[in-house]
């Protein structure tokens, strides 16, 4: 059976391949590119250089075409690259036949990912969790992962394990996957138990893509200390905490965050973490304002949230570093006047769409936090009213 140990040692060196497909812009390619660095640092490696190609369908043998392969080969003897990192989620035969033109590894962006995440589960709970969904990951992989390790240890043309082996593996990755499952459905249990048990309180949930500043807010709302970092998915287990804001109380909960092309097998095994948004009565969807794709990433929580059926929940939308977003927007030479209505349009503008319901805050030098503190109150007290109207007398 196939050890599933880290896939990326710190500081090996990574080129990565996007491709530039009819529904896209090369503008957009640029940012899944940039993410795609982004989460590679996260991970330990370095990245050295981008590969894109424009192409109508994806190669169905090597995803990328010959010539482009054949680009990507040359690089990698040259510059001693460790590994090739695909944007899009490629198939086994795939990476088999592009590792055999590279001669180094190749993964994609999915693995990336659940490699992340393997590396940042502490609870029992994440760890199963995460497992489960490398495992489901692994499956549909089995033969071409096969092919892989019969050409590394034999070399090209040399025959490999037969079907009894690969047949072998797969059950024993199915018999892993149902035994997973059922300690997922343990832990699903005694979180719904506990979540239960809380009582009769409000409960608020922060949401957003990652790293966009929600362990910091939490940290700011409830005086205690979630770690918090700027690397993608510090935050994988819920944390929930009791808060008071004027003596109404409620539960605020931070959650794992959201990311374009987020494997489907992460989303269905991360249910029970997800729970918290879906059976939360109010939603704070964080942003990071100084983002220059903030409102993709917008429409990629919109739309995760209405997979988890939870988009018609009360959402108050917290616009985070508005001091990033001045230092990257606003010139040195440009009048305060102007900035001021630069400002007020922007605000103007997002309080059309959001029906008021938004908050302009920077919450590393805890700009508007009082204005924020007063929102969450007054939804907060809103929600008791609806769903709890004999306890609002105690907030008064």
């Amino acid at each position: 059976m196939i050890e599933k140990k880290s896939i990326i040692k710190k500081e090996e060196k990574a080129v990565l391949v996007g491709v530039i497909q009819k529904d896209q812009t090369e503008e957009q390619v640029n940012e899944y590119l940039a993410e795609l660095a982004f989460l590679a640092e996260t991970a330990g490696a370095m990245t050295i250089k981008l590969f894109k190609q424009r192409l109508q369908h994806p190669d169905s043998r090597t995803f990328v075409g010959k010539g482009k392969l054949d680009e990507i080969k040359q690089y990698v003897a040259a510059k001693d690259i460790d590994m090739v990192i695909f944007d899009d989620e490629l198939t086994g035969s795939q990476i088999s036949n592009i590792e055999k033109e590279v001669k180094c590894r190749v993964i994609d962006r999915s693995d990336l990912i659940l490699d992340i995440f393997a590396s940042r589960a502490r609870t029992a709970s994440a760890k199963v969790q995460v497992e489960l969904a490398q495992y489901q990951y692994i499956l549909p992989r089995l033969k071409g992962m096969w092919t892989h390790l019969e050409r590394q240890g034999a070399g090209i043309g040399s025959r490999g394990p037969g079907e009894t082996e690969i047949e072998t593996d797969r059950r024993i990755v199915k018999d892993k996957i149902s035994l997973l499952r059922k300690r997922l459905e343990e832990i699903d249990k005694q979180s719904f138990t506990q979540r239960k048990e809380r009582g009769e309180f409000i409960r608020v949930a922060l949401v957003g893509y990652t790293n966009v500043g929600k362990s910091t807010i939490m940290n700011l709302m409830s005086k205690s200390d979630v770690f918090a970092e700027n690397k993608l998915f510090a935050t994988l287990d819920t944390t929930t905490r009791k808060v008071v804001f004027e003596n109404t109380p409620f539960l605020l909960s931070d959650t794992v965050g959201f990311i374009r092309k987020l494997p489907h097998h992460l989303v269905e095994s991360f249910k029970s973490t997800l729970d918290e948004v879906r059976e939360a009565d109010v939603l704070l969807h964080v942003v990071d304002i100084s983002h220059a794709q903030y409102e993709d990433q917008i429409a990629v929580v919109n739309k995760t949230l209405q997979e988890l059926k939870a988009f018609d929940k009360p959402v108050v939308t917290i616009f985070n570093k508005m001091d990033l977003y001045k230092q990257k927007y606003f010139d040195e030479w440009l009048e305060d006047e102007v900035k001021e209505d630069i400002l007020r349009e922007l605000k103007e503008r997002w309080n059309g769409i959001t029906n008021n319901q938004c908050v302009f805050v920077s919450a590393i030098e805890k700009l508007n936090i009082e204005e924020l503190r007063t929102v969450i109150l007054h939804k907060v007290r809103d929600m008791y009213q609806v769903k709890y109207p004999y306890k609002t007398v105690f907030f008064t």
